[in-house]
């Protein structure tokens, strides 16, 4: 697969939900296309053919025409807007560009004529706005206070909304007028102390495009800090109310943050934590965090104490799929656990439910700044906001951080379909465009533009609020290729100058990471240049890195045959009877070549890492191929942050179920399960692993499971529950042409782990984890130290497949994935005194135990499948 399909493959995987969530929000065509855009109050740009015979204007219904000659877009014009730089351009006559403000208030047309005697129009088409409103009004509206801003117990509430006829406010049933700033297009009005925690909306009368009339919305507030029950309302809050703050929130004592690169972060869906959990007084919820005795909550405290330094929870602003209140929520109709574990009835009838359960992923953002309400105790009012402050107590009494996931590149909805939010209150401007005018849905959702100033303002107020009001302490953000760079990068800077004096919290130690992908109508800096993988390189915010997880596992997420094998699932070393993997010749090859993967996402991706590769060469991380791209593209060890699972596709369990042989035994995939964590747990940089998968979490091998409901995705923290496979064939939409092979892999008994399997995966993995937050050779703060450090002495022509032999400072590490011991001569060391890590030597593992060093000739010996940390006497 070629790079751009390949990125495309990634990103989709966790957007899927999007076509289930709002089937037909972000997919709506301009009701009249819009193929012209007017780009800053002096031009315009429309692919159209301009000669002496011709003459063009732009016309508003708001009266007037602007007159327009041909103009030819300046440098600076090219560089803002490349993907129109080839297009024509024409230039607003001096004497209208006055009348620009008037005609953006009403349906604007650009209109070419024959220059003959009937003047018969040859082309019309509606125009995009986005360019002149932020020519016009982004310098004063960026300095703006939007949302409800509270002044001695007095609200003003303000709305950017420059091209509304009129916008009223309608507070608890009764509407105030609104005064529009002309400069920045800002409405504005102020009320009383009565005005507080009351329900509002805004009235707003505007031209919209997708429906080609002037509209009046009611529409809640973009910049909302809270909500009632399923977002019909915004309410008049003042997030510095103390009713708000829960005991001891002013004086809360974060756990010690961690270098970027020294980040183990644990990823994990607010509901799946706790929906099973027996233990819990708060299933489902924010306050299941706060549970101190349950399962859930003594798993995360372990993990804590093993190294775990973050929780990354799944999306939990205000989403658009669940019902708020637990009474309007659909149950699946069936007894599921009845039914037999290759039976197609179970993802039937969850489907049946799904519209209406209690659970989605949450990537379909309504408002990017509340609490869902879903999860709090009551979602109409301030619950959400207390609970979810309560959330970030309990984790940080548990030793652990909290990072967000936030999805600013997409919304659930756009045009006038319900679920629109920024659209309805400026039409075309919130919602990135395509060239004929429709809403771009690369992200399988309606994607916005945060390259529209105003849309990436949003994105930084809405971060900023995150960290001052609710002391989240990191953002994962969601497809951050679609942003500009230039956007992250001011997140980063707001949020560097927040300080505990003046703010309450340190901004300057909050975590930033993303997908970094590159794909859809941006990629290859189409638009702008991204936030992709290498554009981030050395700005201390890090991208995902997808080069070793493929290695690790095999293939890549959405091969046709799941059997394709990878460094931990077998591949020459286990073979499995797929043809996908080809001969035995094609099979060492390739395994050798995931080995140097491996080796480059043990260094943090560093792009000028160097070693020998298994071909013999002297090569950098740069010169490692990676389907077309560069495996190494990190400037520093916190560039690139690794993992061998996420949410997105099938967990690694269900992974290494599809791909290694079938009649594994369950203690051999358990041993496999840790091998595979271990790539990414004691790399350079930043790690991140999903919510139970050191517990062989299976989601019964579905590959998108963001609204497969509670009976697919709850996380078990009893082994006598078992670890979630098994129950029944995963849903249809995504996984039906899989089923073939997941249906005998369901019943095979081989393939079920117990307690053993799961409880011993776990603690083999906390001791992995010790170690790596022990050591400080796993903590190199710079490329340059972790090219003195890091080597791999055995690599070359002769190296064994399926083993890594890795040397760090005076630690060895041997990484077996074979199903036999291996012995692996490292003839430099001889002589010098090594040991099985005290850790490993005296942990929980019993099969590490019995690695072996032999002194006279630096012989390693390390069992099948397992991980073996040796440290120098």
């Amino acid at each position: 697969m070629n790079r751009t399909l390949r990125r495309t493959a990634a990103a989709l995987a966790a957007l899927a939900l999007c076509t289930a969530a709002a089937p037909a929000a972000g997919r709506q065509p301009a009701a009249s296309a819009a193929e012209a855009q007017w780009i800053d109050r002096s031009t315009v740009v429309w692919k159209v053919e301009a000669g002496g015979s011709t003459t063009e204007e732009l016309r508003s219904s708001r009266g007037g025409a602007l007159r327009l000659s041909p103009a030819t877009l300046t440098a600076g014009q090219k560089a803002a807007y490349p993907h129109l730089a080839s297009f024509p351009a024409f230039s607003v006559d001096p004497r209208d560009r006055d009348k620009a403000a008037t005609a953006l208030r009403g349906h604007v047309t650009v209109v070419q004529r024959a220059d003959t005697g009937d003047h018969r129009v040859l082309h019309r088409t509606d125009v995009q706005l986005p360019g002149v409103l932020d020519d016009l009004y982004a310098p004063a509206a960026r300095r703006a206070h939007l949302g409800p801003v509270f002044r001695d117990g007095r609200p003003t509430l303000a709305v950017w909304a420059p091209t509304a006829e009129s916008v009223a406010l309608e507070l608890d049933g009764r509407s105030v007028p609104m005064r529009r700033d002309a400069t920045s297009g800002v409405w504005r009005v102020t009320g009383g102390t009565d005005w507080r925690d009351k329900p509002y909306r805004y009235r707003v009368r505007v031209w919209a495009p997708t429906v080609q009339k002037v509209v009046t919305n009611e529409v809640t507030d973009p910049y909302a800090t809270a909500l009632t029950a399923d977002s019909t309302h915004s309410l008049v809050t003042d997030l510095a109310d103390p009713k708000l703050a829960p005991p001891g929130w002013a004086s809360l004592r974060k756990a010690k943050a961690v270098p970027e690169r020294d980040a183990r972060i644990e990823e994990l869906h607010i509901r799946d934590f706790s929906i099973a959990d027996r233990t819990s007084a708060h299933r489902g919820q924010y306050l299941a965090f706060t549970d101190r005795r349950s399962d859930g909550m003594r798993h995360l405290r372990a993990l804590a104490r093993a190294g775990t330094s973050y929780v990354h929870l799944l999306p939990a602003f205000d989403f658009g799929t669940v019902p708020e209140r637990r009474s309007d929520q659909a149950e699946p109709g069936c007894d599921l656990a009845a039914l037999p574990a290759d039976s197609g009835r179970q993802q039937s009838c969850v489907g049946e439910a799904a519209a209406k359960d209690g659970f989605n992923w949450g990537y379909d953002p309504l408002h990017y700044t509340v609490p869902e309400g879903s999860y709090a105790t009551d979602p109409d009012g301030p619950a959400r906001t207390r609970e979810f402050r309560r959330m970030v107590q309990g984790l940080n009494r548990a030793g652990l951080r909290t990072v967000m996931d936030v999805v600013y590149n997409h919304t659930v909805a756009s045009g006038q379909a319900p679920g629109s939010v920024l659209d309805r209150i400026v039409p075309g401007y919130y919602q990135r465009l395509l060239d004929d005018g429709s809403v771009a849905t690369s992200t399988c959702c309606a994607n916005t533009a945060p390259e529209h100033a105003m849309m990436g303002e949003l994105v930084v107020d809405s971060m900023v609020t995150w960290a001052r009001q609710y002391k989240v302490d990191g953002f994962r953000f969601d497809l951050m290729g679609h942003h500009p760079k230039a956007n992250i990068l001011a997140v980063r800077k707001a949020l560097d100058a927040l300080t505990p004096a003046k703010d309450g919290v340190d901004g300057k130690a909050i975590l930033l990471y993303g997908e970094g992908w590159n794909f859809g109508e941006v990629a290859n800096d189409a638009r702008f240049v991204q936030a992709t993988q290498p554009h981030m390189a050395g700005t201390g915010i890090a991208t995902f890195s997808d080069r070793a997880r493929d290695a690790v596992r095999g293939g890549g997420p959405f091969d046709e045959d799941p059997r394709v094998q990878g460094f931990a699932s077998g591949l020459y070393t286990d073979p499995n009877s797929s043809p996908a993997n080809g001969t035995p010749d094609e099979q060492r090859s390739r395994l050798l070549h995931y080995q140097d993967l491996i080796k480059v996402g043990l260094s943090g991706n560093l792009a000028d890492f160097t070693f020998t590769d298994t071909t013999g060469r002297r090569v950098k991380g740069s010169e490692v191929d990676y389907n077309g791209s560069p495996a190494g593209y990190a400037a520093g060890p916190g560039d690139a942050l690794a993992y061998a699972d996420a949410h997105d596709n099938e967990t690694l369990y269900d992974a290494l179920t599809y791909k290694l042989p079938a009649r594994t035994p369950a203690a051999d995939r358990a041993r496999a399960q840790v091998l595979a964590m271990a790539t990414a747990t004691l790399s350079q940089g930043p790690a991140l692993s999903q919510a139970g998968t050191d517990r062989l979490r299976s989601k019964s091998l579905d590959r998108n499971s963001f609204d497969s409901g509670d009976w697919f995705n709850a996380l078990h923290w009893r082994c006598q529950d078992g670890n979630g496979f098994g129950r029944g064939l995963p849903p249809a939409a995504d996984n039906e042409a899989k089923w073939p092979y997941a249906k005998p892999l369901l019943t095979e008994p081989a393939a079920r782990p117990g307690c053993a399997e799961i409880t011993s995966a776990s603690a083999a993995y906390r001791d992995l984890l010790r170690i790596r937050t022990t050591e400080k050779a796993f903590s190199r703060a710079t490329a340059a130290q972790v090219r003195r450090a890091l080597s791999f002495p055995l690599s070359g022509t002769g190296e064994t497949p399926g083993v890594i032999t890795m040397r760090l400072g005076d630690l060895v590490v041997v990484f077996n994935a074979t199903p036999d011991r291996t012995a692996q001569r490292v003839a430099e060391l001889a002589g010098t005194p090594y040991a099985l890590h005290p850790v490993q030597a005296h942990g929980a593992d019993r099969t590490v135990r019995t690695s072996s060093y032999e002194r006279s000739s630096g012989t390693f010996g390390v069992p099948g499948r397992t991980v073996a940390v040796f440290a120098r006497r």
